[in-house]
């Protein structure tokens, strides 16, 4: 007790204190020692309050060691106790889950068995397993569309229908008209126009290979065109703009008009139309000169 002041020699209280004090430097140490291993502590100034502070730092540590060991055996024990039991219950889990469902839905409103029926029913018939409220509403939008869409096929239907049937009273009753002999009788000139059709069925037949030789040939040299949305924009603008261009141009040619078609003509009478021009200006100067000297207002003269 070298380190101890003199009077903790005769002092029972200090000396149990310095004691505790010692103790509880040897725990602090011994736990820096454990958390540092292998390099050695960092050398810190060593008094009452750096001894609270390292004392309340190892026992939280400890303590928060203790709890997560804790909690570690905890969650190992119930793994354990829940793979044993699913190994073991799984039908019992199956009847807990039905049972838990069950209940869910023995206990839902009117208005909610009738909303979790309608969602089980669109999810059977659209064979959705995990059925959501937005792909629902997705099948919902593109059941819609395609109903629409068989819709108007079937009108599309019933018209070609009506149209079949229609033709199909014409047919039968001409056949009505043409059945025995003495019902019908042919054009006279049938014979002679089913020969020209011959005829003509024939010439054109003969010429339909050189015809999609030429087809062809045209094919390969130009190329099919296949213009889009934005190419046709833009050339439906070139054209309006070429139509602009051709109504300015057409009027700058009515300017002309009257003019004799042989050049030196046209611009002698041009000429003359100029001066004529000029001769008007002139007069029209000379008339605007006169009415300004005659509305200015004179200065009367002074008498001396």
């Amino acid at each position: 007790m070298t380190h101890l002041p003199s009077n903790a020699i005769f002092s029972p209280s200090v000396a149990r204190a310095a004691a505790s004090t010692a103790k509880d430097w040897n725990y602090v140490d011994s736990w820096l020692h454990s958390k540092f291993h292998p390099r050695s502590p960092p050398s810190f100034e060593r008094n009452a309050d750096t001894l609270r502070a390292l004392l309340a730092l190892a026992l939280a540590n400890e303590s928060a060691d203790e709890e997560r060991a804790l909690l570690s055996r905890l969650e190992s024990t119930a793994l354990t106790s829940l793979r044993a039991a699913q190994d073991e219950n799984t039908n019992t889990v199956s009847s807990a889950r039905e049972a838990i469902l069950t209940s869910i839905e023995n206990n839902l409103s009117r208005e909610g068995a009738v909303a979790l029926g309608s969602m089980a029913t669109v999810a059977t018939e659209c064979g959705i397993a995990f059925p959501s409220a937005e792909e629902v509403g997705r099948r919902m939008a593109s059941l819609a569309g395609t109903l629409s869409e068989v819709e108007q096929m079937e009108a599309r239907v019933q018209v070609l229908a009506r149209y079949i049937d229609s033709e199909a009273e014409k047919m039968r009753k001409i056949v009505e008209e043409v059945k025995g002999d003495e019902a019908y009788r042919p054009a006279a000139g049938l014979a002679k126009q089913n020969l020209e059709a011959q005829r003509k069925i024939k010439a054109m037949s003969a010429r339909l290979p050189e015809l999609k030789e030429r087809v062809a040939g045209l094919a390969s040299s130009v190329g099919t065109p296949n213009p889009t949305i934005e190419q046709v924009r833009h050339e439906e603008e070139a054209y309006l703009e070429c139509l602009a261009q051709k109504s300015a141009m057409d009027a700058e040619v009515r300017s002309f008009q009257g003019l004799p078609h042989d050049t030196d003509q046209a611009r002698r009478e041009l000429e003359s139309l100029r001066g004529e021009l000029r001769q008007m200006t002139e007069r029209r100067d000379a008339v605007f000169e006169g009415l300004v000297e005659r509305e200015t207002p004179r200065k009367p003269t002074r008498r001396s």
